[in-house]
């Protein structure tokens, strides 16, 4: 089985982008061309933005002043394991200080934009891993297994709470950091459009859209418009 979390970098990467790295690895783009991520010729943000490999690529957004940790609180945390139940197994996995850890790897989580896109990234964030681990009772998929080893040692992210949310961080830097500027439901479709948007499951959107914006009134922000997918 695998850990929850770990379920938000691989899936979406798996059904959708691996397929495509697959079909695509070297370039060769002409001088006024980008190499994507995956490997494919092109210009604008899908080929030269988030992990361009060549070419006129775009400069990474400045980070803003933004402390984190100061808005990721222990009240704000705790407020969230708090609603998972003793029996729990995530209630003696995840921790404040393991999230703040893991953020070290990704400096610009939070840190773009306005002091308010930045609340809202948070909220994001923590609003999607809610609804994914219950609160953060859960540290592993509770459907069974996903059908990738993880290279070979899939289960250390269930066991290490610190690569459990680098993981999850990892996938939502490469994938849904770059759609917020879309809404929160762009978020959504990022991560599990396929099975939710466009009214396949209204009822899950709908759960994600209450804890991000719950989120966001904890953090004094406005959620901003189209908050569903």
């Amino acid at each position: 089985m695998r850990n929850i979390l770990l379920t938000i970098a691989l899936v979406g990467f798996l059904a959708g982008a691996l397929s495509s790295r697959a079909a695509a690895q070297n370039c060769g783009c002409a001088s006024d061309q980008c190499c994507s991520q995956w490997g494919y010729c092109g210009t604008g943000n899908d080929y030269c933005g988030t992990g361009c490999k060549s070419g006129p690529c775009y400069a990474a957004p400045a980070t803003n002043t933004v402390s984190v940790p100061d808005i990721v609180t222990d009240e704000f945390f705790n407020g969230i394991i708090a609603q998972a139940a003793d029996s729990c197994v995530g209630k003696s996995f995840y921790s404040r200080q393991a999230f703040l850890d893991a953020l070290e790897s990704y400096p610009q989580f939070g840190r773009t934009g306005s002091v308010d896109d930045s609340k809202r990234e948070i909220a994001a964030f923590f609003g999607q891993v809610t609804h994914e681990t219950g609160h953060f009772c859960y540290i592993e998929e509770i459907d069974g297994p996903i059908g990738f080893d993880g290279l070979n040692a899939p289960e250390k992210v269930a066991d290490d709470p610190v690569i459990s949310f680098r993981t999850a961080l990892w996938y939502w830097m490469e994938h849904v950091h770059s759609v917020l500027g879309r809404g929160f439901g762009a978020t959504i479709r990022a991560i599990n459009g396929a099975l939710e948007c466009d009214g396949k499951n209204p009822e899950t959107v709908q759960r994600r859209v209450g804890y991000y914006t719950q989120y966001c009134q904890q953090l004094g922000v406005d959620p901003g418009d189209n908050l569903t997918c």
